[in-house]
């Protein structure tokens, strides 16, 4: 990326996501320039201060595309063939939903991304600048992607306070599915049967406390962003959506059966995984780096990154220095010390020398 002169990004979409990404980068130093195709909706985000200028951005140094999933492979595409922009320019999404974003855009400066971060508020008057913090954003190389290009999205998302996790496009999609795209369409149907509930009885949604509350939280999100990601990613919501009815049915099995052990087990199973979710993430006081001599070409950056989120391994870091002497450089890679030896048994395990040193 262009080091001279300020920090430049561009931001293309302004509502929720795009105006928190303009809110986080500009307390971050970069000078932000926003777009969008609602002139309003521009005109309200440079009001609201979550970017700093309107227009084409032709001197950012990096994109990021906060539209909707079905629009977001032309603007990528246009972005990085567009006359006037840098060389180097690199360009990531946020979409929900990303093997039908990646497909249609194979350029190794593109890095698809998808923060898992979001507001029962939407538009730009919902953007938040510590939206990011603490959230887990998935980045989805593939073969074509440029190493210097993942690193420097990856660099960016960790300094907005995001922890950054690898997936191909079609692992993100498929547990994005049951963790995100389900749920959300849960919670829209049970506060559609209770509002059509409450038609003939008044009360029914004055004793909606907590829990229902909860449940339904991210029913008050932004409706149109769902009918692109579900027609994007079909058949992992439908898959999800079977599993779900068959576990329903089960479960109405249990109560028509006053099933009481079945029940007692199901909830305390249900409590033993919620209480052992993973809190958002940090990165761990003592890190190790990774050095592995690797082949410089396509897809290695895939490989290593892909093998890292298969066991579980954040990668907090990692650069690519390219030799002078021949087409072989040394990938670096920064985890936590705990789990090093882990990651470098695997690298062996497939074929490369590697070397853990630890960081004070």
């Amino acid at each position: 990326m262009t080091t001279t002169g300020a920090r430049r990004a561009l931001v293309v979409g302004t509502g929720l996501i795009g105006g928190s990404l303009g809110g986080a980068l500009r307390t971050r130093g970069w000078h932000v320039t926003g777009l969008d195709a609602d002139p309003a909706r521009a005109a309200r985000a440079l009001e609201l201060g979550v970017v700093d200028e309107l227009g084409p951005g032709l001197d950012a140094t990096i994109a990021f595309v906060a539209v909707p999933a079905g629009d977001a492979p032309g603007i990528v595409g246009t972005l990085l063939g567009e006359p006037g922009r840098p060389d180097d320019l690199v360009v990531t999404d946020v979409s929900g939903v990303k093997s039908p974003v990646v497909e249609a855009v194979r350029h190794p400066r593109f890095v698809g991304g998808h923060p898992m971060a979001g507001s029962e508020q939407s538009g730009t008057e919902g953007a938040d600048p510590e939206l990011f913090v603490g959230a887990t954003w998935v980045l989805t190389p593939t073969l074509e992607t440029d190493p210097a290009a993942y690193a420097a999205v990856a660099e960016v998302v960790v300094s907005l306070g995001a922890d950054v996790v690898a997936l191909s496009p079609a692992d993100h999609d498929r547990l994005v599915a049951v963790v995100s795209h389900v749920p959300h369409l849960v919670a829209a149907t049970l506060m559609n049967a209770a509002a059509e509930g409450a038609k003939a009885d008044g009360a029914l949604l004055r004793l909606a406390a907590g829990g229902f509350r909860d449940m339904t939280r991210v029913a008050a999100g932004q409706p149109n962003i769902w009918p692109d990601i579900c027609a994007e990613n079909a058949r992992a919501i439908v898959a999800g959506l079977d599993r779900l009815l068959s576990d329903l049915g089960a479960l109405r099995d249990k109560v028509a059966r006053a099933d009481r052990a079945g029940l007692l087990h199901l909830l305390e199973s249900a409590s033993t995984a919620r209480r052992a979710l993973p809190s958002s993430g940090t990165r761990p006081d003592h890190l190790a780096e990774l050095r592995v001599p690797i082949p410089d070409r396509q897809g290695v950056l895939a490989e290593f990154t892909g093998l890292a989120s298969g066991l579980d391994i954040n990668i907090y870091d990692l650069t690519i220095a390219h030799s002078t002497e021949g087409p072989r450089g040394v990938l670096t890679l920064l985890v936590g010390q705990d789990e090093a030896d882990r990651l470098r048994k695997a690298i062996e395990d497939r074929g490369h020398f590697c070397t853990v040193i630890e960081l004070a």
